[in-house]
């Protein structure tokens, strides 16, 4: 099911008081938004599905408009995520690297709902959580922005769920900057910020050849501790950059406060190793007088062959997270709320 922006908020909590943290994979076609799912299913976890801006203006979704490409990718996965296949799959989908001068118009369609109609009917499609990419603001325009979205949020009368981040990539973000920046959010806007990413000693991408040695769990409980002084509550880690992080690091991070896990470029060369494999092992295929040519040349061949390889890696990675087993009892504690209102 595809949460609400309450409900993914709630699901965070859950992942913080059992000890696991969320897989967050940056699916960038329809293949590989269904690969995700299909892996959720299978490890009984739940999944946060994110998009950054080369996504949504990408070829398979906005066309170099990252509107519809929001908009598409909702529609898209709120229909296989409410299926009957994936119905006890939590699912969150989160704006990720959102950067630029488009950046407003973006979360602010993400936020309040993007219309969308079918024979005279019409929903608004929502995120269930939203961050933008603050690599390149002062602490000021970080907070301004991150307020600005809560205003937008108010001002349509619906909710959000935030992730706020620091500049991440390799290094350690010090305590004065967390205060001032999550302080300043939570002062009027309390109960909003749901995941904080700061600097822990990674960086995205294939950057390290030692395995992030300078990475250390008491960064994250440092900051977990900091985040209970400023704001009274319990909010978790969202670490970027965990490629490259040894199995027995992810562990040790889910248990002390890590909720979510980015995981981009691993899964990407998951997928594009696969790719490879495919049209070296099949080149005889591809050739039209051949009696298997249409199957192997048709999407489903290739996209079939993928996920093969890569659904079996994904789950290993959930269950490195501690998250397996964890969909259907989250569902559990949400229907009792439901029902206790």
């Amino acid at each position: 099911m595809l949460l609400s922006p309450t409900q993914a908020r709630q699901l965070l909590l859950h992942a913080f008081e059992q000890r696991y943290a969320i897989l967050a994979i940056n699916a960038d076609s329809h293949a590989a938004v269904t690969d995700c799912l299909e892996a959720a299913r299978q490890a009984d976890a739940p999944v946060i599905i994110e998009t950054s801006l080369w996504q949504i203006k990408g070829h398979s979704y906005g066309l170099g408009d990252p509107v519809l490409g929001v908009a598409r990718y909702l529609a898209d996965l709120m229909v296989l995520a409410n299926s009957e296949r994936y119905r006890q799959v939590p699912v969150v989908y989160h704006t990720d690297h959102i950067k630029g001068p488009e950046t407003m118009r973006i979360l602010q369609a993400a936020i309040q709902g993007i219309p969308a109609g079918l024979h005279e009917q019409s929903l608004k499609l929502f995120a269930s959580t939203v961050s933008l990419d603050a690599s390149d603001m002062s602490e000021e325009e970080n907070i301004d922005t991150v307020l600005k979205l809560c205003q937008l949020a108010e001002a349509a009368g619906v909710d959000v769920t935030l992730e706020m981040e620091s500049a991440v990539d390799d290094r350690i973000t010090p305590a004065e900057e967390t205060e001032k920046l999550i302080g300043s959010v939570e002062a009027l806007y309390p109960g909003k910020i749901a995941l904080w990413a700061p600097g822990v000693g990674t960086q995205h991408g294939f950057t390290s050849d030692d395995g992030y040695s300078g990475f250390q769990t008491k960064t994250i409980e440092d900051n977990i501790q900091l985040l209970q002084k400023i704001t009274g509550r319990n909010i978790g880690i969202a670490l970027h950059g965990s490629t490259g992080l040894p199995n027995e690091k992810l562990q040790a991070a889910s248990q002390c406060g890590v909720t979510k896990v980015n995981w981009s470029s691993e899964s990407l060369y998951l997928r594009n190793t696969a790719a490879q494999a495919y049209f070296r092992d099949n080149a005889a295929k591809f050739e039209r007088q051949h009696k298997e040519w249409k199957n192997s040349v048709m999407d489903n061949g290739l996209s079939a062959h993928i996920a093969q390889s890569y659904v079996p890696k994904v789950v290993e990675r959930m269950h490195t997270l501690g998250a397996e087993g964890q969909a259907s009892q989250f569902i559990a504690s949400l229907e009792l709320m439901e029902t206790l209102g």
